[in-house]
């Protein structure tokens, strides 16, 4: 039996993203033992899949932290093989610090590179796709996701609903439509007899006030739902409608009706959403994502 590593550190969005990699993986080495590297954030959603036999946490030292980094090595040590799907200036420096095993990723030097110049100018999906074909993966079974939807929502949602992810990262305002069309998107639902329902961290629920006061008939569920309840809520939806976040890839990945806003601090090329199949969700574009009226939004609703 040979130990198996996978990388995957995050964020959602790319977490979400490797799902089929990791099923890929999973079969290739069915009889073998997989461990998933990754961040206390994706720990408990990494533990209900049922791709990996151990999960292993990154405390992601600094680089001047050399009690953290000879900890790291210790950990990162005895691994037959490494698939590093973060691909990432840190984890590409783990192959050095892991002892230089056989090795699939980016890392200068190892024994699997992803050798393909243009790598970066390829959607998440066909990238990491291309890089285990370079690495002797030849099969790319559909994803198990029956685990990802198991399980009650927390509290009581009226049906129909729609969910709505009003948020982005912190640090990226930029990826924010405004709150206040969101809730006029709300309203509109509301009258229409769906339930908005507002999902995000407790960091968000400034948002989720904007939009129900607005639409006073939405549940705030901002800051009261761990990632491992996202997937009941999300498979649930008639429709859901955000801003370029994790919550999307999940919610196209468990195939609910779509769409996504995206502004010019990303390419939806690369990094948008995708459905099992390779599918896209509706996809709406604007320079300035204040731009975008909400009544193009409203248009592409189901």
């Amino acid at each position: 039996m040979s130990r198996i590593l996978v990388i995957r550190l995050g964020a959602l969005g790319d977490f979400v993203q490797s799902f089929p990699p990791f099923a890929a993986i999973r079969a290739h080495h069915a009889g073998d033992h997989v461990t998933l590297l990754t961040t206390a954030p994706f720990a408990p959603l990494a533990a209900r899949a049922p791709w990996f036999d151990a999960i292993a946490l990154d405390p992601r030292p600094a680089f001047w932290n050399l009690p953290g980094l000879f900890a790291l090595a210790r950990r990162l040590r005895g691994f037959d093989l490494v698939y590093d799907l973060q691909t990432s200036s840190r984890s590409s420096r783990y192959f050095r610090l892991a002892g230089r095993p056989r090795w699939s990723g980016v890392a200068p030097g190892c024994a699997l590179p992803h050798a393909n110049p243009r790598r970066d100018f390829l959607h998440t999906r066909e990238r990491q796709r291309e890089q285990l074909q370079m690495a002797g993966i030849e099969l790319f079974p559909p994803p198990d996701l029956a685990w990802l939807s198991a399980g009650a929502k927390p509290g009581r949602i009226p049906a129909p609903y729609a969910v709505l992810a009003p948020g982005a990262a912190p640090h990226r305002p930029e990826k924010r439509w405004p709150a206040e069309r969101f809730g006029e998107i709300a309203a509109l639902l509301a009258a229409r007899g769906t339930t908005p329902v507002v999902i995000g961290s407790a960091q968000e629920a400034p948002l989720a006030a904007e939009i129900l006061a607005r639409a006073p008939e939405s549940v705030d569920l901002t800051g009261r739902t761990a990632l491992a309840d996202l997937g009941p809520i999300l498979a649930g939806a008639a429709c859901v409608l955000g801003n370029d976040t994790g919550p999307m890839h999940l919610a196209t990945l468990l195939g609910r009706p779509a769409i996504v806003l995206f502004g010019a601090a990303s390419d939806p090329a690369i990094t948008a959403p995708r459905y099992p199949d390779g599918g896209w969700p509706v996809i709406l574009v604007a320079p300035d994502l204040a731009d975008l009226p909400q009544a193009r939004v409203a248009a592409a609703l189901p």
